[in-house]
């Protein structure tokens, strides 16, 4: 038996996936197609014996550490998401790898149950052969390379797509593969400067962006019958709040619609504009304002949301908050708001909050606790975006917790912070744009998994977000109450940046040509979220309608938060 070690660790671990086989298979049908799938499976199967009696030990121990790393990213993937890992996926966590720690620590429990199962085929590949076979060596060693390179020629010719069902351990390394490739081939230019023509004045007023970190517009007061209080429903006195109502988001993640909401790229050509056209902060240096970054997310200095060095060299105060605990970021940011809306000097201010993105365990005081019961306290108080959800199994009753302790951050990070502004600023000379990255998908429906947002197959709640536009009332600003009844409920984040360029003073006409329509002429939005934001190899976008209809909201609130207690 010890002899055949190696083969039996092989079969177990390829046996793991008979069920992700046998999905594919079904989903192929039993004709042609499944005779090319077939053979493709026994082709990648056949290379992977072969690795596994490659006859130097130094050889067969790197092949067994690439296929063991390779397998068990791709096993996690599945377990945290229950969904397939796609190339765009792949490309979306390529580019959030400056995350790794975090999330390496948020999904402790998935890369474990991965690297125990994907022991069964480090040893299946890397332990020593004990009979002979009758192949040269160097076809040993060739085999699994010819394999990778055979997987990413054909997802090459399809755009990305094919492996689906395909031994598992391949699949990441022809991803890289194809992103190697994009990443020497797909070059579009250099950033190009500010171009568009403004007559208008200088700007002597705020302009302000607030970003909030996954906040679903179905879960606020301003558009459920029963969301959580946000303080954005009445206006104080003196202001004028817009509530657009919902909207729809670029993306279901964050760094692809953060960076186009800097970038002002169009459902059309986001690509493009997002790589080569001015950023936000080269429209408001060349219209005279100062600009200004709030980070409550990260700290040291990290960048994130695709954000570079050269971008950031446009950004004249880059502020974060090192010394503050996650819980009171929001309120450190609102503080800082605050301080810049009272000092008479016209900024664009661009906000990105810390939200509601999980862990939402520890993300409020206890004073807000008035969503029970609610997940358990004081794991995560230091984590800002990821966490282990420690004790949740993404059963019904875990997502009921959930959404409780969610709501409750709704209370402190939405609520509390716009209570402080409105209280403490002066809004006489401001206007400000508040929306989120994305929705969330907090499982009203009992859909498998553990993800809220990013899936590949999202339900139409990841990309509802909130868009109110709040200012002074005397400001000199676009008449936004004339097409409000046109674009409430129908508008997306591509109106924010036309928006944005419109109040800064830049000639609506060129605007509207490059970036679309602002939020000041009826939108005629297409209310589409896209998720497959990094679609490559000639694939397209693909995009989610949003149907308002079908939108689940939150039940009746206990009487101490109808209140406003």
């Amino acid at each position: 038996m010890f002899k055949y070690a190696k083969e039996l660790f092989l079969v177990a671990y390829l046996l793991l996936f008979s069920d992700y086989y046998l999905e594919r298979l079904n989903a192929i049908g039993w004709g042609f197609n499944a005779l090319v799938f077939g053979a493709m499976f026994l082709a990648l199967t056949f290379a992977l014996y072969l690795s596994a009696y490659i006859r130097q030990a130094l050889v067969r121990h790197a092949f067994a550490l690439t296929m063991f790393a390779a397998a068990v990213f791709f096993d996690v993937y599945t377990r945290v998401t229950a969904d397939y890992l796609r190339y765009s996926d792949f490309v979306s966590l390529v580019y959030s790898g400056g995350f790794i720690q975090e999330a390496a620590y948020q999904y402790r429990d998935a890369i474990l149950r991965a690297v125990l199962s994907g022991l069964l085929l480090l040893f299946g590949i890397g332990l020593k052969p004990r009979h002979a076979l009758f192949i040269p060596n160097t076809l040993r060693v060739a085999a699994p390379v010819i394999g990778v390179l055979m997987l990413s020629g054909l997802l090459f010719l399809r755009a990305g797509e094919g492996a689906r069902g395909l031994p598992i351990m391949y699949t990441p390394l022809a991803y890289l593969n194809l992103f190697a490739y994009e990443a020497l081939h797909d070059t579009v230019g250099p950033r190009e400067p500010v171009t568009l023509t403004r007559a208008a004045p200088a700007i002597d007023h705020d302009i302000v962006l607030i970003i909030d970190e996954s906040i679903s517009g179905n879960y606020l007061d301003i558009n459920a019958p029963f969301g959580v209080h946000s303080n954005l429903k009445q206006a104080p006195a003196g202001v004028d709040v817009f509530n657009f109502g919902y909207a729809a988001s670029i993306a279901n993640c964050s760094a692809d619609t953060n960076v186009t909401l800097r970038y002002g790229g169009t459902r059309a050509d986001y690509r493009r504009i997002n790589s080569t056209l001015p950023s936000i902060w080269q429209y408001a240096k060349k219209a005279g304002l100062g600009t200004v970054y709030i980070d409550a997310q990260r700290t040291a200095g990290n960048l994130q949301n695709l954000m570079t060095a050269a971008e950031k060299n446009d950004i004249d105060s880059f502020v974060q908050f090192d010394q503050t605990s996650v819980r009171d970021r929001d309120m450190a940011a609102a503080a800082k708001l605050i301080e810049l809306l009272n000092d008479d000097h016209a900024e664009l201010i661009v906000i990105n909050k810390v939200g509601a993105h999980f862990p939402v365990h520890d993300k409020y005081p206890d004073a807000f606790m008035a969503y029970r019961p609610t997940l358990p306290r004081g794991q995560f108080t230091e984590v800002a975006d990821t966490g282990e959800r420690a004790g949740f199994n993404g059963q019904p009753d875990d997502w009921v917790l959930y959404r409780n302790a969610y709501k409750n951050t709704l209370l402190w990070n939405v609520g509390e912070f716009f209570a402080r502004v409105f209280a403490q600023a002066n809004l006489n000379n401001a206007l400000l744009i508040y929306t989120s990255d994305h929705g969330q998908d907090l499982h009203e429906r009992g859909n498998p998994g553990l993800n809220t947002h990013c899936g590949g197959d999202p339900v139409e709640e990841e990309g509802l977000v909130p868009l109110v536009v709040i200012q002074g009332r005397g400001l000199q600003t676009p008449d936004w109450a004339a097409n409000l009844p046109a674009n409430k409920d129908r508008s997306s984040h591509y109106n924010i940046f036309p928006t944005l360029l419109q109040v800064m003073g830049y000639d609506l006409a060129g605007i509207e040509a490059v970036y679309g329509k602002p939020l000041s002429m009826p939108t005629a939005d297409e209310f589409t979220f896209n998720y497959r934001f990094n679609a490559r190899l000639g694939a397209k976008p693909e995009w989610k309608h949003i149907d308002l209809g079908s939108i689940v909201t939150p039940e009746r609130a206990p009487a101490s938060v109808a209140s406003g207690q």
